[in-house]
């Protein structure tokens, strides 16, 4: 096995992260999460990281919890399972940065909800995506069931959640469980490309403002939701990014928006 769990690539402002258990189709374990998180806490704190993607080594994306960890839960009851760690595994979903996910291949259970925490997804035709707890006698876990319905309604949401069947790239395009199905050889290359352009002409602060925005308003009524984009954009007419988006419109230049604080 690779003593790096997760590869780190710098490709321009992206960075690119492939989780590297391939010979386990990437399968989760504690080890691979601290370094996926911890790689992910230092892109948010470099100011020339402007979005990240996130792929699966070999040919898969993640498997899901690897099984040898559920084997010995099964054997030896709840006490088995490992300390909470410093982050909860929902952290992704709360990066400031833009958060993409190339699924190249298998993604089930924990590694599909791993792919749902990303702000958008591409995968190939071929990939294979199930939620598959059911089968193994388990819940949605961490957060599937309020995901998934956010995302493709309730009722598809279920059908996915009990059945736990699998969905090629194709019908999860259609379902909306990903946003764009891209030929196998372009998959990573076309994810990263939507990144850089985030990163080179969207403005770091408004996207991670707009990321919460979004991740309030599922749980606000419509009337607080808008009152609180009136004042984030009033507020935003004293700030710099404004002036620099409308200026290199203006002058018909890229814009130079300064990196999150």
């Amino acid at each position: 096995m690779s003593a790096d769990l997760v590869l780190a690539e710098r490709r321009g402002p992206v960075l690119l992260l492939t989780l590297n258990r391939p010979e386990r189709l990437n399968a989760w374990t504690q080890a691979l999460e601290v370094e996926y998180f911890g790689l992910l806490e230092r892109a948010e704190a470099d100011p020339d990281v402007r979005a990240v993607v996130v792929t699966g080594a070999g040919r898969g994306f993640c498997a899901g919890a690897d099984m040898d960890d559920l084997r010995r839960v099964t054997d030896e009851g709840s006490g088995a399972v490992a300390a909470p760690p410093r982050l909860h595994r929902t952290y992704p979903m709360t990066l400031r940065v833009p958060l993409v996910a190339a699924i190249n291949g298998p993604a089930a259970g924990l590694g599909l909800v791993q792919a749902l925490f990303c702000d958008v997804r591409f995968c190939t035709p071929e990939a294979k995506l199930t939620t598959s707890f059911a089968r193994r006698g388990l819940v949605a876990e961490y957060g599937a069931a309020w995901l998934l319905p956010r995302l493709v309604g309730v009722s598809t949401a279920l059908d996915l959640l009990m059945s736990g069947r699998v969905v090629l790239g194709e019908e999860a395009g259609r379902l909306g469980l990903v946003d764009r199905v891209v030929a196998p050889g372009d998959l990573v290359g076309a994810a990263v490309a939507y990144a850089t352009d985030l990163a080179e002409n969207c403005s770091p602060w408004a996207m991670a403002t707009i990321k919460a925005q979004v991740l309030r308003g599922l749980d606000q009524d419509f009337h607080t939701a808008v009152a609180e984009s009136d004042a984030l954009m009033l507020s935003s007419f004293d700030g710099p990014d404004v002036t620099e988006g409308v200026r290199s419109y203006l002058e018909r230049r890229p814009p130079a928006f300064a990196p999150l604080v």
